[in-house]
């Protein structure tokens, strides 16, 4: 799969506020104190962990908001798989945008690349099946639009992006409505031509109310590996087939085995650890060129 960079008008403004963040109301004191206006530097961009990198466009923009005259060089792109050592990208420029550029760059970087080798422990878990991994809206907010890059990144493939994407039905909404027909009658009732309606459902007694109305697609929440195989057998290609709930690399080679389309998991946006990326200095010249 072809991963598609994202435009820099969707994270510019995000790595704007994170820099105005971080300088506060005097800027970076500490780089200009110590570094001469006119230094020069040269600098790494390393994994000191393995892992599936993503967000070196981010970081890119952080550095080069700081100082236009700042380079970065990839030599390891988005979606690539790296060991401890490995050099990801060279960065050169004036010294004290490198500095005061550096841990917003980090920030994002490593979350971003978490993510993503997050993403790819289910997708290399689940290999040989048709299952798709995909993240969710458990996202940190105002983070939404490059976490669900980064799970692209990782080999995943996103869910809603937001509450207008499509309609989904879930607990809550059937609780309000009385029950799982009514809240899908409403939902059919409201939908545009174009909008997909999925139905979480708890039990294979609601699926099969679910299939008899007819959806696009089911969340099957929190099902067992057994329940999960009737659910796929009972729907039988009339809806997609998404399992939800307690996802992780240990269980998702089983769920996938299920026959099901797709496997969501929040944690891969909430809870991914940043992957350890390290920004080390080559040397130092005297003077700009």
């Amino acid at each position: 799969m072809t991963l598609t960079p994202l435009l820099p008008l969707m994270y510019e403004p995000l790595v704007r506020t994170a820099l105005l963040e971080d300088l506060g109301r005097a800027g970076d004191i500490t780089a200009d104190a110590i570094v001469p206006a006119d230094r020069q530097a040269s600098l790494v961009l390393r994994a000191r962990q393995p892992g599936v990198v993503a967000g070196l466009d981010i970081a890119r923009c952080a550095f080069q908001l700081v100082n236009p005259a700042i380079r970065l060089t990839t030599e390891r792109p988005d979606g690539s798989i790296v060991v401890p050592g490995d050099v990801i990208a060279a960065i050169e420029g004036p010294a004290r945008g490198l500095l005061t550029g550096e841990r917003t760059a980090l920030n994002f970087l490593c979350h971003l690349s978490g993510v993503a080798t997050a993403t790819a422990s289910l997708v290399s878990a689940t290999q040989g099946t048709k299952a798709r991994i995909a993240c969710t809206r458990k996202t940190t907010p105002g983070l939404r639009t490059l976490e669900k890059y980064a799970v692209r990144a990782g080999g995943g493939s996103n869910h809603r992006f937001g509450l207008d994407d499509a309609i989904l039905i879930k607990d809550n909404h059937i609780a309000l409505a009385g029950d799982v027909r009514t809240a899908i009658e409403r939902a059919k009732a409201h939908a545009g031509h174009l909008v997909k309606i999925e139905v979480e459902v708890d039990t294979l007694s609601q699926l099969e109310q679910a299939l008899a109305i007819g959806v696009d697609a089911v969340l099957l929440d929190n099902m067992t590996v057994e329940e999960l195989r009737q659910a796929v057998a009972m729907t039988g290609g009339r809806a997609i087939t998404e399992a939800s709930g307690r996802i992780t690399a240990e269980t998702a080679r089983a769920i996938a085995a299920t026959g099901v389309d797709l496997i969501s998991a929040g944690w891969l946006t909430h809870s991914s650890a940043a992957l350890d990326i390290g920004l080390d200095h080559l040397g130092l010249n005297r003077q700009a060129a």
